[in-house]
């Protein structure tokens, strides 16, 4: 039996080896199935068969394999380019081969001499959450995101047969050092071998730089070259050289190998990064290198190309390639098309000594594979402490510190990550102190800014403690994964009008606000196009919504010159998760073309500290200009101009990872009218040309025209702020809207009697009344904590909501979208923009919502609510209930944290509030 390897020749790169092409159809039956079908190769079998798209377990894979007469006299190698996960290799129902590891290439001999057809059979085996007894089950096994967007096994990439030289080129191992050109080689020969070995090695313009022979007496070459005048590799200028390996005898060449490589250098130096000896500022996207319709196999070149290009144009210079070996067209494109990749290995779920072997292993098989490419910086060992309990075992600790020197030590070339860490875990040693955080900024805005600010500081938290933790306090900052669901349009992604396969999952994820299928049945259920028309606008509201966040996000970051990057979650939709910058068929969101104001090097960052403001008032803009790898030249001018106001500021000359402050004040017209203004800002060198723009939203409010209403009120506090707003306070009889924080059973009385209520919410979780009895009855199937035991629904007691604390519940919104909204009609038409929420509403959004509603009440009774995900788990922020001939308005939106009118957005709700419960 042949002992496999994970190298991998490359015969694609020689004339002087013969390949056939196994790839096409193939015979095919899963354990599952009594027939036998047909299976595209490559291709995973949960791809092209509707039952087995979550399917694990073995299948095997069948065709005749025909070898060439020409051929007896020399090596023939069966190649694979992946099978998920263990492959059994027979030839003609003999087993000739055996191979564990999903991710990497693979290769058998056959038998000296084989030549004519053969029966060939591959059994593939994936293995689930059973151990079986041969081997490891999934949790032990290197698996990536497979535990979230389902099982991939089969054969998955290409297979080829290739007839070569008995000895050949086995491997080619190139390290090429910026700038002093040198380039170092270490050839593996699959033989001992007594001739010459001839270096070509041509320029990225196709010109030859060096040619050399070298004598070979052995299976190994080590050389160092010395490449003249050598031209850096960088994603704004991506040279490539070039290198032909060809193993000679007197009689001619027998074997050769050809190499793409680039001269660059990534360092981690004095808290920044440094490519090709210049400040890099990392603008990275989360890639989890899924597609539509081949999970992770990418179905074309021209594919993998035009997402490179996609990426780019939107201003990025990172895909962090997220715990998954990808096809190695990935990094060919990626080295040729110019842009860096940040990549990880596969995480598992168990460690155990076998699962830390296996880790080992496929890092080992992936610097076998793709070190030679440049656009790789970055590698990570574990992610988030998926599969390790660092906090806890200090075994796991010392293996993750000895790893990280291996890799230093292996792979000079790169940095290295120990654990792309989120909170409560850490690292332990790395190069990189990158960390995870997720804030949507129109609801926790403080919170992000909070982090932000901690973690520019260098915040303890990134880190453990104790004589095992190695800090230098000088490693760069990179936020590595942040972001903001937006949602994709489902027609863009259908196929005949019918759904794609993964839209029936994803209801066991995220309180079951992840399940797509249905989301326009949602949407009309919950009457939904009365609030934004139409369900294509709600979802390009949705987008917009997305990169407003991610901008202010970004924004916050880029006025920290300690941050040296970050990595949005995410580059692409993958299945249900719907953060993507792009969809699963790579269609840009509505937003796309305005990335590059927020993410690129030089930046602005507004500043806008309050994003309302009553017409005619200042509104004043900390601007920070941010330089990132670029620099100021003297001479630079920020130009802006805001309402009646405009003007320009000198910039100091600045140099790369600095930022600059221009604190500007600028107002509108006293008579401006209700609407939303840009603030604009550029940034113009000495020449004019504009080195940077950007704008940002100001909703302005015009002077209030309130008619007074008489109201009462059992609170002193709110009779302090009705009489503020210009209210008079009276007798409960003689008002026509009476404002409580309150209910109970005599308001609901005089509620029913013709009372209008006005109820601003300030209470603890449970029902919006104080009143119940201690024991409803014994129908309820509701376990309360309190004395008393079962109480009935919500639905039995007027109001009938039920009252739910966001913070630490789906409705918090930090990872899966909230998408909240006004409705812009009646009382609140007089509100700019919307509906969604803005970033005007960061001091009111309500931090508490009403449950328990039936779908038909967000057609009226709703005024302002909330869907998550997709469009799932409806809450209510403003409800309008009538009751016999009166009627309740109840919000929980916060319009008391600061003084009269400091916030006009707050100053606005009351006014359509008040409006709102004494109409008839």
């Amino acid at each position: 039996m042949n002992v496999l390897t994970t190298e991998f020749a490359h015969a694609s790169r020689t004339q002087l080896r013969d390949t056939v092409s196994l790839n096409g159809m193939w015979a095919f039956r899963h354990e599952s199935q009594t027939e036998w079908y047909e299976a595209r190769v490559p291709g995973h079998w949960q791809a092209q068969f509707a039952e087995l798209e979550v399917a694990f377990g073995r299948a095997t894979y069948a065709r005749e394999m025909a070898v060439s007469a020409e051929w007896a006299d020399r090596e023939v190698a069966l190649c694979f380019g992946a099978v998920a996960d263990t492959a059994v290799i027979r030839l003609d129902g003999v087993v000739i081969g055996r191979h564990e590891g999903g991710y990497l290439p693979f290769e058998v001999v056959l038998p000296a001499g084989i030549t004519g057809t053969h029966q060939l059979e591959i059994e593939t085996f994936l293995p689930d959450g059973h151990r079986p007894a041969d081997g490891a089950d999934f949790a032990e096994i290197p698996h990536g995101k497979q535990s979230w967007y389902g099982p991939q096994a089969g054969i998955w990439q290409s297979v080829h047969l290739e007839a070569r030289a008995r000895t050949h080129i086995r491997s080619l191992r190139l390290d090429p050092f910026w700038p002093d050109g040198r380039l170092m080689l270490d050839i593996g020969l699959s033989a001992p071998f007594r001739g010459s070995l001839r270096l070509e090695i041509s320029g990225p313009d196709g010109v030859p730089v060096h040619a050399a022979t070298l004598s070979v007496d052995g299976a190994r070459v080590q050389h160092q070259v010395q490449v003249p005048g050598v031209v850096a590799w960088s994603p704004d200028a991506p040279a490539l050289y070039s290198l032909r390996a060809i193993l000679s005898l007197a009689g001619g060449d027998v074997d050769e190998r050809q190499e793409t490589f680039g001269f660059r250098q990534i360092e981690a130096r004095d808290g920044l990064l440094w490519l090709n000896g210049q400040p890099l500022f990392l603008r990275g996207a989360l890639d989890q290198d899924y597609y539509p319709d081949g999970f992770g196999a990418p179905p074309s070149l021209a594919l993998l190309e035009d997402q490179v290009r996609k990426a780019k144009a939107m201003g990025l210079n990172c895909l962090r390639c997220h715990i998954k070996v990808p096809d190695p067209r990935y990094y060919e494109v990626a080295d040729r098309l110019g842009l860096l990749i940040w990549t990880e290995i596969p995480n598992i779920e168990t460690f155990s000594p076998d699962a830390a072997a296996r880790l080992r292993a496929t890092m080992e098989g992936i610097l076998a594979r793709d070190r030679n490419h440049p656009s790789i910086v970055v590698w990570t060992l574990i992610n988030e402490d998926w599969g390790t309990r660092l906090r806890e075992v200090a075994e796991q600790r010392k293996w993750l510190s000895d790893m990280v020197d291996w890799l230093r030590a292996e792979d000079p070339l790169r940095l290295v990550v120990d654990n792309s860490a989120c909170f409560p875990n850490w690292h332990v040693k790395t190069d990189i102190n990158d960390f995870h955080y997720y804030r949507t900024a129109t609801d926790r805005r403080e919170e992000w800014d909070a982090l932000t600010t901690e973690f520019a500081a260098g915040a303890d938290w990134t880190f453990g403690s104790g004589a095992d933790i190695t800090r230098t306090g000088k490693e760069p900052l990179i936020v590595s994964e942040f972001g903001v669901w937006g949602l994709p349009q489902p027609d863009l992604l259908r196929d005949g009008g019918r759904d794609p396969w993964w839209m029936a999952y994803g209801a066991t994820w995220a309180d079951g606000v992840a399940l797509p299928q249905g989301i326009e049945a949602r949407f009309r259920e919950l009457g939904l196009g009365q609030v934004f028309g139409s369900f294509t606008a709600f979802i390009d509201q949705v987008q917009w919504h997305q990169w407003m966040n991610l901008k202010h996000e970004i924004e916050v970051m880029r006025r920290y010159p300690a941050i040296a990057g970050y990595v949005i979650t995410e580059f692409t939709d993958v299945h249900w998760e719907g953060n993507g910058l792009l969809d699963m068929h790579r269609n840009p969101r509505v937003f796309a073309a305005a990335m590059p104001k927020a993410n690129a090097d030089i930046v602005i960052s507004p500043g806008l500290a309050r994003h309302a403001a009553r017409a005619g008032a200042e509104a004043a803009f900390d601007v920070s200009v941010a330089t990132g790898g670029a620099s100021l030249p003297e001479g630079c001018v920020l130009k802006w101009s805001f309402g009646q106001a405009s003007g320009e500021a000198r910039l100091a000359a600045a140099g790369p990872m600095a930022t600059a402050s221009v604190p500007l004040v600028g107002s509108t017209r006293a008579d401006a009218p209700t609407g939303r203004q840009l603030a604009r800002f550029a940034v113009e060198a000495p020449n004019g040309t504009v080195l940077a723009e950007n704008d940002e939203t100001v909703s302005i409010l015009a002077e209030r025209a309130v008619a007074p209403r008489r109201v009462a009120t059992d609170d002193p506090l709110l009779e302090e702020r009705l009489t503020e707003l210009g209210h008079v306070v009276t007798s409960m009889a003689e008002a026509e809207v009476f404002v409580t924080h309150d209910l109970d059973a005599a308001r609901i009385e005089e509620i029913h009697a013709g009372m209008r209520v006005l109820q601003l919410v300030h209470k603890a979780p449970g029902r919006l009344r104080r009143d119940l009895a201690p024991r409803d009855g014994p129908m309820s199937m509701q376990i309360e904590d309190h004395i008393g035991g079962m109480q009935s629904g919500c639905y039995f007691s007027f109001p009938g909501y039920h009252l739910v604390n966001r913070h630490r519940t789906i409705w918090r919104g930090d990872w899966v979208g909230n998408f909240s909204w006004l409705r812009r009609d009646g009382c609140f038409a007089h509100l700019p923009g919307g509906p969604m929420f803005d970033l005007s509403f960061t001091g009111v959004v309500p931090q508490q919502v009403m449950l328990g509603l039936r779908p038909w009440e967000f057609q009226g009774r709703v005024h302002a609510g909330v869907v998550v995900g997709w469009v799932h788990k409806p809450g209510a922020f403003l409800i309008e209930k009538r009751l016999g001939r009166g009627k309740l308005v109840t919000t929980t939106f916060r319009l008391h944290g600061e003084a009269f009118d400091a916030d006009p957005v707050a100053t606005e709700l009351y006014d359509g509030l008040i409006d709102l419960a004494g109409r008839e």
